[in-house]
């Protein structure tokens, strides 16, 4: 059996469940799936358009959950030294 029609399928079926994330992590992360698994699927099938497009999206959705994580943290610093009126800075 090609493994290569199942991996498109499976690719296009991270990228539907993006869609139907409400969380940014979870998101981001069904996108970077989907990313690698696109890229295979790309390089086995020879699809230079598709490879190219996932090439290029995954450091930008590998940076976007790295700037939200770093968010997260900005976010709860100030809670931990909220009573000594300090900003958390790194």
């Amino acid at each position: 059996m090609n493994i290569t029609e199942p991996l498109g399928y499976l690719a296009s079926a991270l990228v539907l469940a993006t869609f139907c994330m409400r969380d940014m992590k979870a998101l981001r992360c069904l996108a970077i799936a989907s990313n690698l698994a696109f890229i295979a699927y790309g390089a086995l099938a020879d699809l230079g358009p598709v490879l190219l497009l996932h090439l290029l999206l995954l450091p930008v959705n590998v940076q976007r959950l790295l700037a939200w994580r770093a968010s997260m943290s900005d976010e709860a610093a100030p809670h931990q030294h909220r009573d000594l009126g300090c900003k958390h800075h790194e």
